[in-house]
């Protein structure tokens, strides 16, 4: 059951190994697997890896670009202002069928784990029953964690019970929006009544946290605060941050301390931050990014999320990881060969470790999931955004494709590799 022999894969190290998984699990790494008499892949010395994962999306709003308008003037707020529109006209089915698409583009290009942010303010929950219902529905295939997201602010739109009433129908994790209450002191408020919530609840935080050109948007401090004064270091996330981009670097150097205290998690954006942000700046023109490079310097865990494809917000996107990781390294100038496999990092381990998933990794004793791209090691993934040959979970191909090859005209109909 769910037995799986892998032969000649490069790894990260670019060391060629066999995979033998057993029962779903990893059970054996080494250059030369002795078995027979279960299921064998010829990887042919292509780049093996854990699959990809999206620490940062909106499922509920996926897909629904240009429902009922387009946002033309290409912000944030008009974004917001777009979903207020769409939202009226929701339905069940609706969401699910938009996001079980979704999900399936995320499958063939090897995501098999997704964070998704669900808007809770409103009158109904509609948009957290279904996507329970998907995440219930797709779990044999990828994880899905939901975020209880009051997207119109907490106290902005009176939502507090229907956040506490989304935790009691399974969300697990609790989110925010300082930044879009009216005030700075309701966003500070919120922050403090959000993270006093999930701690007494024992779960995990995701805030939506000074997204913004704005450096006088400050919350991740307040945020890096709340985690320490109730000890859930390690446990919160600060999505976005974009306000670091434009904050001073006295004022930086001494957040950075405060962060590292927490143990905060990261979640940049870079798709839509470098979309979204700088809008009303004329030139010079602000990049829309928070600090990527000081960030993991200092020993922070930054792990990159796609956050939208298709929506009120963004007109783009197929839900590839190595799209986001691909934007990230260029506009945070981290061209570099170690910063470059820090951003492969940021879209595999690190988000896994962000929404704290058990028994991931290349490792013995880990689940069997594993994807196989057509390439030779993560610089070439980057650079190429390759087929993903196999896609396997718990050691079973739920997707593949064949090898692409490039037919040259050149007189001799000679085939080439995709490596170029």
């Amino acid at each position: 059951m769910n037995d799986l022999v892998i032969r000649n894969c490069l790894d990260f190290n670019q060391e060629k190994i066999d995979i033998l998984i057993k029962n779903g699990k990893i059970a054996e790494l080494s250059k030369n697997i002795q078995i027979s008499n279960i299921p064998e892949i010829n990887a042919e010395e292509h780049f093996v890896t854990s699959p990809f994962i999206d620490c940062h999306f909106h499922m509920d709003a996926t897909l629904s670009y240009g429902l009922p308008r387009i946002n033309e003037s290409g912000t944030l707020l008009e974004g917001i202002n777009l979903w207020g529109e769409l939202k009226k006209d929701l339905t069940p089915d609706a969401v699910k069928n938009r996001a079980r698409k979704l999900c399936k583009w995320s499958i063939a290009r090897g995501t098999l784990g997704i964070r998704t942010h669900v808007d809770v303010s409103g009158d109904s929950l509609m948009a957290v029953e279904a996507l329970i219902d998907v995440k219930n529905e797709m779990k044999e295939f990828l994880d899905i964690q939901l975020v209880a997201f009051p997207q119109d602010g907490l106290y902005r739109a009176n939502c507090l019970k229907n956040l506490e009433t989304s935790l009691k129908m399974g969300v697990e994790v609790v989110g925010g929006i300082p930044h879009f209450e009216r005030t700075m002191l309701d966003g500070a408020s919120s922050v403090k009544t959000l993270c006093e919530l999930a701690a007494k609840k024992d779960l995990l935080v995701d805030m939506h946290c000074d997204e913004s050109d704005d450096p006088l948007s400050r919350h991740v401090e307040t945020l890096a605060f709340e985690t320490t004064r109730l000890g859930l270091e390690g446990r919160v996330a600060g999505s976005h941050l974009t306000s670091m981009h434009s904050m001073d670097n006295y004022y930086f150097s001494k957040l950075m301390e405060l962060l590292l205290e927490a143990d905060l998690h990261i979640i940049p954006n870079p798709l839509i931050n470098i979309t979204i942000q700088g809008r009303h700046d004329t030139y010079p023109k602000r990049r829309g990014l928070t600090r990527v490079p000081e960030q993991i310097k200092a020993g922070l865990n930054v792990a990159f999320g796609h956050d939208c494809v298709m929506d009120p917000w963004y007109p783009l996107g197929s839900h590839d990881m190595l799209e986001v990781a691909h934007m990230a390294l260029h506009v945070a100038q981290m061209t570099g060969v170690k910063d470059m496999e820090e951003c492969f990092k940021a879209v595999t381990i690190n988000p896994a470790k962000t929404m704290h998933i058990d028994n991931y990794g290349l490792k013995k004793g880990c689940d069997g999931d594993l994807v196989i791209l057509q390439c030779k090691n993560p610089l070439e993934a980057l650079r190429l955004k390759p087929p993903r040959l196999y896609v396997i979970r718990k050691g079973r191909v739920i997707s593949s494709t064949n090898p692409v090859k490039y037919k040259v005209n050149t007189g001799k109909d000679e085939l080439i590799d995709l490596i170029f």
